[in-house]
C-alpha cells in the first residue's frame, strides 16, 4: 500500500509538472506574439517618420495636407474643440429608448447607465459628446500626479488594464461596490482597445469621475494614445458603432467624437500617489524618471507618445524657401549662425543681462513663445491654446524662474517610460526592445527611485499576469491586471488590490467568463481533469496563433531552411529547424520544447520542411482558394495595412478620398524614386476604386494589394 501510494504520488507530481510546463510555454507564446505586434506598430511609425523627413512637397497646399494627415500629435485650438463639441445642436429623436444624461450628473445617472449597458443598450451620441466635454473640462484642472489619502476613505481600490472588457468592470463593481464617498477607486489606464466594449467602459468611468471627482481617479495608459488606437481597434469599433446606431450622425459628426476622445486622453493624469507612499503608474520607471519633471510638464502636448518625429529645422527651412521662393539675406544668415535654434523666428529685442534672473526668464519665455508661434504659422499646425490656465500650465509658469528648462525630447522620454516600461529581474536599465518602447528596469533602479522619493512600493499594470497580479523586485513592484481571460477563455484571472491606511495590499481575483469560472470551481475541488481541459483549450488557441505566425513567414522560413540543406535534400535536422525558426520569427520561444505540437512526423530525426510548410498552408487556406503565397503575404501584412489605411483615412470615415490617396502615393513614390505624373496617379486611384463610388474602402485597398502581389 505504501509503495502504491508513492507511485501514485510520483505519477501525479510528474503530471502536474508537465501541465505547468505546458502552461508556461502557452503563456510565452501569447506574450511573444503580443509584444511582436507592438514592435510592428513602432516600426511602422518610424517608417512614416522617415518618409516625412525625406519628402519635400511641391506646394504649400501639398505640405499642409500631408502634415495634417501624418502628424499624429495634431491638436486643436480651444475654439475648434468647442465647435467640435456642439452637442446642443444634436437632437435626440423620440424613438431613442436608451439612457438620458443631464448635467451635473447624479448617482442615479450612473446606475441607469450600468443597467442600460447590461441590457446591451447604447448611449446616444449627443450625450457622449456632452460627457466628453464635461470630462475634458474637469481633467484640465487636475495635476499630472493625482494625490489620494486613505484618511478620507477606509480603503482605496486599484484596478489594472480593462481593455474594453465590460464584464470585468461589472464584476469588480459587484464584488467591491460602486464608487462612493467612502469607496475610492484608481483605474490605472488601458481602458480601451482589444475588447469590444471600450466605449461603454469609458462612459461609465467618466460618469463616475464627474459624480465623485475626489474618489475616482484615472491614470493614462499606453493605449490611451491616438496612434495605438488606430491599430488595436478602439477607433474602428467606435466608428462602426456610430455607423450602426446613428448612421446620419456618424457621417457628419463621427470625426468630432474621435477628436474629442483623442483630446480627452491626452489630458488624463500620468500617475497617482497614495498617502505620499505608494506610486501608481501604468508602465514603470527608468533610471532617469523624474517626478518633479512629470509634475510640471504640459501633458496635453503628447497626444501620442508614438508621435512621428519632427523634421529637422534645416530641412524645414529649405522646404519653406523652395515653396515660397525666398532667399536668405545676409543678416538672417548671420542671425542663424549665432542662434541656430531660432532660425525661423523674427528678431527679438536684445537679451537682457543674465544677472537679472527674473528679467532674463521673462525675456526667454517671450522669445520661445515667438518661436513657437512662428513655427505654427509656417507649417499651419494648430496647438492647443486654452482660454483659461490649466493646473500644469500654472505649475510650469510658477516654477520657470526656479527650475531648469527641459527639452521636449526629455519630457517625451519621461512620459514614454512611465507608460511603456516593464520590470526585469536583472540589475540595471536598458532599452525595451521586446515592446519597442520604454525600457526594462531592474531592482536596483527601483530601490534608488523609492529611496529618492521616500516611497514604500510601486503599483503598475501594463502586463497580463496569469493570477491577475504579481510581485517582483523584493515585493517593491506590484503588477495588477484586471482583464480576465485576456488571451483566451481560461488563460488568466483578473484582479484588483485594496489598500487601507496601513498600505498593506489585499487582493481579489476573479474570472468573468462563466465557463472559466466553472473550471476553476472544479479545479479547487481537486479534480485534475478540469485543469487539463482548461490548459488544453488555451494551449490550442496559442498554437493556432503561432501556426498563423509561422505561415505568414513561409518565404523567409524556406530561405532559412535551405541554408541548412546544403545538398538540397528537402530535409533538415530538428535542431536546425528550431534554430532557423527562431532566426526568422525572433520570438524568443523554446522551439525544441514546442516541436511536438508543431511538427507531427519526422523520419530518422529529419524534417521534410517543404511538406511541413504545405501542411501549414492547408490549415490557413480559406474557402476562396487564394493561393498560398498570396495568403501568406496578407497574413503577414494585414495589421500593417489596416493601420496604414487608418492613417491615410484622416477623417476616420472608413473611406480614403482620391486626394488623400494621391498625396500619400506622392510620399511613397518619392521614397522609392518612382517618377509618376499626376495623371498617372489619377489613373491608379481610379483603378483601385472598383465600385466607382469616388472613394477607396478597406476591401478595395486590400484587394488592390492582393492583385499587385499576384502579378509576376
Amino acid at each position: 500500500a505504501f509503495k502504491a501510494a508513492v507511485l501514485i504520488q510520483q505519477w501525479y507530481r510528474r503530471h502536474v509538472a508537465r501541465l505547468e510546463m505546458r502552461r508556461r510555454c502557452t503563456w510565452r507564446i501569447f506574450q511573444s506574439i503580443e509584444y511582436a505586434c507592438e514592435q510592428d506598430q513602432i516600426k511602422l511609425h518610424n517608417f512614416f517618420s522617415y518618409l516625412m523627413d525625406q519628402f519635400t512637397p511641391s506646394s504649400s497646399k501639398e505640405r499642409d495636407f500631408i502634415s495634417r494627415m501624418f502628424i499624429s500629435g495634431e491638436s486643436y485650438k480651444e475654439a475648434e474643440l468647442e465647435k467640435y463639441c456642439d452637442y446642443e445642436s444634436i437632437e435626440v429623436p423620440d424613438s431613442y429608448t436608451g439612457p438620458h444624461l443631464s448635467f451635473p450628473l447624479l448617482p442615479d445617472h450612473a446606475t441607469a447607465l450600468l443597467e442600460a449597458f447590461q441590457q446591451k443598450q447604447q448611449l446616444h451620441a449627443r450625450y457622449v459628446l456632452n460627457l466628453l466635454h464635461e470630462t475634458r473640462k474637469h481633467l484640465k484642472q487636475l495635476p499630472n500626479i493625482s494625490h489620494v489619502s486613505t484618511c478620507y476613505s477606509e480603503e482605496v481600490t486599484v484596478c489594472g488594464d480593462l481593455h474594453g472588457q465590460l464584464d470585468d468592470l461589472f464584476l469588480i463593481f459587484y464584488k467591491n461596490g460602486l464608487p462612493s464617498p467612502s469607496k475610492s477607486y484608481v483605474f490605472n489606464g488601458d481602458f480601451v482597445d482589444r475588447g469590444k466594449q471600450s466605449l461603454e467602459i469609458l462612459v461609465i468611468l467618466f460618469t463616475f469621475l464627474l459624480i465623485y471627482p475626489k474618489e475616482v481617479h484615472l491614470n493614462r495608459g499606453n493605449h490611451e494614445d491616438h496612434m495605438v488606437n488606430l491599430r488595436y481597434g478602439f477607433y474602428m469599433r467606435l466608428k462602426d458603432l456610430m455607423l450602426y446606431l446613428f448612421f446620419t450622425f456618424a457621417q457628419v459628426h463621427g470625426k468630432k467624437i474621435l477628436k474629442m476622445f483623442q483630446n480627452v486622453f491626452c489630458w488624463l493624469p500620468l500617475a497617482t500617489l497614495i498617502d505620499q507612499k505608494v506610486l501608481i503608474i501604468h508602465g514603470g520607471i527608468s533610471d532617469t524618471t523624474d517626478l518633479d519633471m512629470l509634475e510640471k510638464i504640459q501633458r496635453d502636448k503628447f497626444t501620442s507618445v508614438l508621435r512621428l518625429k519632427k523634421r529637422k529645422e534645416s530641412s524645414r527651412k529649405a522646404e519653406i524657401q523652395a515653396i515660397n521662393g525666398e532667399r536668405e539675406s545676409g543678416t538672417d544668415a548671420a542671425a542663424n549662425e549665432a542662434a541656430p535654434r531660432l532660425s525661423l523666428q523674427p528678431q527679438s529685442a536684445q537679451a537682457p543681462s543674465t544677472a537679472n534672473r527674473l528679467e532674463f526668464s521673462r525675456w526667454l519665455r517671450q522669445t520661445v513663445q515667438e518661436q513657437i508661434d512662428t513655427c505654427r504659422r509656417l507649417v499651419d499646425i494648430s496647438e492647443s491654446e486654452p482660454e483659461e490656465l490649466t493646473y500644469s500650465s500654472m505649475v510650469s509658469l510658477k516654477g520657470v524662474d526656479d527650475e531648469p528648462c527641459w527639452s521636449r525630447q526629455e519630457e517625451w522620454k519621461q512620459v514614454l517610460d512611465i507608460l511603456w516600461s516593464d520590470p526585469m529581474p536583472q540589475e540595471g536599465c536598458r532599452e525595451n526592445k521586446v515592446r519597442g518602447g520604454g525600457c526594462y528596469f531592474g531592482p536596483d533602479v527601483t530601490e534608488k527611485f523609492l529611496e529618492k522619493y521616500s516611497l514604500q512600493f510601486l503599483i503598475r499594470s501594463h502586463e497580463c499576469k496569469q493570477e491577475g497580479y504579481e510581485f517582483c523586485h523584493n515585493r517593491k513592484v506590484l503588477t495588477i491586471f484586471s482583464a480576465s481571460n485576456y488571451y483566451e477563455i481560461g488563460s488568466n484571472r483578473g484582479a484588483y488590490v485594496k489598500l487601507g491606511p496601513d498600505l498593506i495590499p489585499h487582493f481579489v481575483q476573479y474570472q468573468a467568463n462563466k465557463t472559466a469560472h466553472m473550471l476553476n470551481m472544479t479545479q479547487r475541488q481537486g479534480f485534475p481533469v478540469a485543469l487539463f481541459a482548461k490548459i488544453s483549450r488555451v494551449e490550442e488557441s496559442a498554437f493556432r496563433a503561432l501556426r498563423e505566425k509561422l505561415f505568414a513567414h513561409t518565404s523567409a522560413l524556406i530561405s532559412a531552411f535551405k541554408a541548412y540543406d546544403g545538398d538540397n535534400t528537402g530535409k533538415i535536422t530538428l535542431s536546425n529547424w528550431a534554430t532557423a525558426v527562431e532566426s526568422v520569427l525572433r520570438l524568443g520561444l523554446p522551439w525544441r520544447m514546442l516541436r511536438p505540437q508543431l511538427v507531427r512526423s519526422t523520419e530518422d530525426g529529419m524534417l521534410e520542411y517543404k511538406s511541413w510548410l504545405d501542411d501549414l498552408a492547408m490549415e490557413q487556406r480559406s474557402q476562396e482558394h487564394i493561393q498560398s503565397s498570396m495568403l501568406e503575404v496578407i497574413y503577414r501584412n494585414r495589421s500593417n495595412l489596416e493601420t496604414i489605411f487608418r492613417i491615410i483615412d484622416r477623417d476616420h470615415s472608413g473611406l480614403i478620398s482620391f486626394e488623400e490617396f494621391q498625396q500619400t502615393w506622392k510620399l511613397f513614390s518619392s521614397h522609392m524614386n518612382i517618377e509618376l505624373t499626376d495623371d498617372g496617379i489619377n489613373d491608379l486611384v481610379r483603378s483601385i476604386d472598383f465600385n466607382k463610388d469616388g472613394n477607396i474602402d478597406f476591401n478595395e485597398f486590400l484587394e488592390a494589394f492582393r492583385l499587385v502581389k499576384q502579378c509576376p
